[in-house]
């Protein structure tokens, strides 16, 4: 039933007009309307939905995501933003950020802080882009390999002294790709305590005729668009570690009980328009004892139900995807029920009892979704960081009568 009512909570919030556009005239400000009213908890409880605290900034086409989180929700997710596959992400939340130094050549700062309490964190990478060496000795017995190795800093300053090594390895001084460390360690102690990031430090050496050779080679930076697509970037993946209610029922649209205060005339359009969807399901007229009568009624199906981000107002700094076909549920659940219904043995003995009136109380089943994918968000946050978001049970594939 929650599912079902978040369904019908986003069709009647696309159901509503988009607020004028136009300006008002002069004079004292104008109360908000009960439409207002209702708008603005819609969006409110939509934004609850899909975990936005505070609305972030448009920044497309401004600014674009790195190339590592578009392929990595290309992988995960179809153009829909359909999970593919259950597992091929690793928690439900992947957030990149954006190196803040832009001076020095092997130093790397990024800021964590649009972390969420609560968010565990499963798995951090540091990912680097190395350049090409391109000044090439014409020795043959000139080593072609150096050590690179990254440090967590210790202190801040314009040249800190204290760090601790976190990774090592031998790479080639004419070769160029991205180079990923693991450095889950390290940003789990930042995640608990903030004033301990100071950053990273690469560094680079070659022992050659017995003297050691330093920052043979370097690393993107932010210089130009070429370069801006190889910035560096430190890669979370977390689970968020929170369960996200999916009910939907306004506070302004709710009835009293009293059906003599219940007149259609005397409802806001807004509450007729959720009513009328409730009243399709849970204030069903009683099937008549007429064989044809369960001719005359559509059967539970599912129907299509978009939700465009660019009518929302989120197409701004949502990256992927434009929209999605959240689907919901429609129709009746009368006896006998078929298996294309997929009713639950409970709702086969419901509407038995209900069918032959053994109990007045006992409505027919509901036909809400039964089966439900999860649904995968790419977007700018509210600090132009980019997050890959799993979001459970947001796509209904199945309904049935329950």
């Amino acid at each position: 039933m929650a599912a079902r009512r978040l369904w019908l909570g986003l069709a009647w919030l696309l159901s509503l007009p988009a607020a004028s556009s136009r300006p008002l005239a002069p004079g004292p400000p104008l109360a908000p309307s009960p439409r207002d009213e209702v708008l603005a908890a819609a969006l409110q409880r939509l934004r609850e939905v899909f975990d936005i605290e505070e609305l972030p900034p448009d920044v497309l086409p401004r600014k674009k995501p790195p190339q590592f989180m578009v392929d990595l929700f290309n992988k995960v997710a179809d153009a829909n933003g359909i999970t593919r596959a259950p597992g091929l992400l690793e928690g439900d939340v992947v957030r990149s950020f954006e190196d803040r130094v832009h001076v020095d050549q092997y130093r790397f700062y990024f800021d964590i802080s649009a972390m969420e309490k609560g968010e565990q964190m499963l798995k951090a990478e540091f990912r680097v882009f190395k350049l090409k060496r391109t000044h090439a000795s014409r020795r043959s017995d000139v080593k072609h390999f150096c050590k690179v190795e990254v440090y967590e800093l210790l202190e801040s300053g314009s040249k800190p002294q204290k760090k601790h090594l976190i990774a090592s390895r031998l790479l080639s001084l004419y070769s160029e790709g991205w180079e990923v460390f693991n450095v889950t360690q390290t940003v789990s102690k930042w995640v608990g305590n903030s004033s301990s990031n100071h950053g990273f430090l690469i560094t680079t050496t070659r022992v050659f005729n017995n003297r050691i050779e330093h920052n043979l080679v370097k690393f993107a930076k932010s210089q130009g668009a070429l370069q801006e697509s190889r910035n560096a970037i430190l890669v979370l993946f977390t689970n968020s570690n929170k369960r996200r209610s999916s009910s939907f029922v306004p506070t302004s649209t709710k009835l009293e009980m009293n059906p003599a205060k219940n007149d259609a005339s005397h409802v806001p359009r807004e509450t007729q328009i959720v009513e009328s969807s409730n009243a399709s399901v849970s204030r069903r007229p009683r099937a008549a004892a007429i064989p044809s009568a369960k001719s005359q009624v559509t059967a539970c199906h599912r129907r299509e139900l978009y939700v465009d981000f660019r009518a929302i107002g989120w197409s701004g700094w949502i990256i992927y995807p434009s929209g999605y076909n959240a689907f919901y549920c429609r129709g009746s659940c009368l006896f006998p029920l078929g298996e294309s219904l997929n009713a639950t043995n409970h709702a086969t003995v419901q509407s038995i009892v209900h069918t032959l009136k053994l109990s007045q109380d006992v409505s027919t089943p509901c036909c809400v979704p039964d089966e439900l994918k999860s649904l995968n968000l790419l977007y700018f946050d509210d600090k132009e960081n980019v997050v890959l978001k799993n979001y459970k049970d947001m796509v209904a594939t199945r309904c049935g009568c329950h």
